[in-house]
């Protein structure tokens, strides 16, 4: 299974291609909720494209506003989920990402080899017209994956060893997954800084605290507290990478030289006072000396002389 979030900044593009390919005969209009007509099948594309542009003309100012995932079942999930469960696991799928009160439309394709299916939505609120936040709507994505591949036991080629990043109470193999959780985040480019880290590290209910002079790895459970016995980040092999110590030094020397920098220029800028204020009452000095020095020249009146 793979489910697919794609870039696409227009809804207008995102539904009119999907509404081609239905005018084509290579796409079925699937499903769809949270519209107010009854059936937005009923009508034309232009109908259905107008209950999601009136929801972001109530935004102007949001960029990147379409809401647009693919989800790519393969020939062999395709045997186990059928299209009454693929519908429902969209509606669930939408729930977990933070769409599930959205409108929403899904087109069933079959122009390639496989089936697969194509969901549109808007990011911009219906209720409150501000944007839905889309942050770690990846990771977010991937564990829904997960866990749908262990719903249904589906076929996993692609990956040599099983992966799990569902931790609680009675995870198996909890420092093995832990660390490929670290792995997987450690990849992606969109966390930079340690903070966001972090709020990365909670959706999958990890945290890392300070403890003592290192640091301990935590599994939560859903009251917040924890559900685990913690494991010390010293005995993990692969590290987050804000918390490893070649981070960690990396960060103080940079500290370091920032410091020295910034008090250097502050050296730098007070003796370039001191020199700018000296030689400024050296030029007054100067220009009141010559005031006072300067000869006087006498000039001769102008006019005829007498004559005898």
């Amino acid at each position: 299974m793979v489910i697919v979030l794609h870039k696409s900044a227009y809804t207008e593009n995102v539904v009119m291609y999907n509404e081609k390919k239905v005018n084509e005969g290579v796409a079925t209009l699937f499903h769809f909720k949270n519209t107010k007509s009854a059936n937005p099948f009923n009508y034309d594309e232009h109908h259905r494209l107008k209950i999601l542009l009136d929801i972001e003309d109530e935004n102007p100012r949001a960029w990147n506003k379409c809401f647009h995932v693919s989800f790519n079942p393969s020939t062999e999930d395709y045997k186990i989920l059928n299209d009454a469960t693929i519908k429902q696991e969209i509606e669930n799928m939408m729930e977990h990402m933070g769409y599930g009160h959205q409108p929403y439309f899904v087109y069933r394709h079959e122009d390639l080899e496989r089936v697969h299916f194509h969901v549109v939505s808007t990011r911009i609120d219906c209720v409150t017209h501000q944007k839905i936040k889309d942050n770690f709507e990846r990771i977010k994505m991937q564990r829904f994956l997960h866990q749908l591949e262990e719903k249904y036991n589906l076929p996993q080629k692609e990956k040599p060893q099983e992966i799990n990043f569902r931790f609680s109470a009675r995870s198996k193999n909890i420092k093995e997954n832990l660390e490929n959780l670290f792995k997987h985040l450690n990849g992606l480019d969109e966390l930079t800084s340690k903070n966001l880290y972090d709020q990365a590290l909670l959706t999958f209910k990890v945290e890392v605290q300070k403890s003592g002079r290192g640091h301990i790895v935590v599994v939560l459970g859903n009251d917040g507290k924890p559900a685990r016995y913690p494991i010390r980040l010293s005995n993990f092999k692969n590290k987050p990478k804000f918390y490893s110590k070649e981070n960690r030094l990396a960060e103080q020397e940079t500290e370091g030289k920032q410091q020295k920098f910034d008090k250097s220029q502050n050296i730098d800028l007070t003796k370039v006072g001191v020199i700018a204020r000296d030689l400024n009452r050296s030029v007054e000095r100067n220009s009141q000396s010559t005031k006072l020095t300067k000869p006087k020249i006498k000039r001769r009146k102008k006019g005829r002389s007498k004559g005898f």
